[in-house]
Parts: C-alpha cells; sequence; structure tokens
C-alpha cells in the first residue's frame, strides 16, 4: 500500500486497501499577512522544485506555491516562469502547518 509523506501533496487524500489513490484532498495553504511577494527568477522557469529546495529545503514542497497561488498558478509547472509574481508561505509558518 502506498503512503506519502507530510511534504506530499497527497499526505492527506486517502488510500483504498489495494494501494488506488482516492480523489485529491487539497491541503490549503492559506494567505498570511506576512508572505512575501516574490517576483519568479529565469533561473526557477518551469522549476518550482527548484525554488522549493531554496527556500524550504525540500523539493518535495514543490506544490505550495501551486496552493498559495491558485489565482495565478492554473498549472503549477508550465504558469511557473520568469517574471511572473507570486506569494511565499515563510518557512517558518509552513512547516509547522505542515507538521514538518
Amino acid at each position: 500500500m502506498a503512503t506519502y509523506g507530510k511534504t506530499s501533496p497527497y499526505a492527506n487524500t486517502k488510500v483504498s486497501p489495494a494501494g488506488e489513490l482516492d480523489i485529491l484532498s487539497i491541503r490549503p495553504i492559506p494567505a498570511e499577512d506576512d508572505d512575501v511577494l516574490y517576483t519568479i527568477m529565469p533561473q526557477y522557469s518551469n522549476r518550482p522544485d527548484l525554488l522549493a529546495h531554496d527556500l524550504y529545503g525540500s523539493k518535495n514542497l514543490w506544490w505550495v506555491f501551486a496552493q498559495r497561488n491558485m489565482e495565478t498558478l492554473k498549472d503549477p509547472v508550465f504558469d511557473f516562469v520568469a517574471g511572473t509574481e507570486i506569494f511565499l508561505p515563510k518557512k517558518s509558518k509552513l512547516k509547522p502547518g505542515l507538521g514538518i
């Protein structure tokens, strides 16, 4: 049976005894007053995993950007392009919220 860690977007999604993943249970990343407005730099274009590694120490947290910026990043990879402004949750608030 598959299990998903706390850094996975599927951590809250049910898995059947046969190992089948149920419909995605969204892990919300709520807006905070101290979120940072960030303009995606060219080295991170189409690579949210690289930015997640540099900011949070884990490439597995790439999905956080899409969840926090749902109106801007309809596609979490192909909309992640240089010049796009997104909000970044602070590491100090993100990790406790995810239980990491």
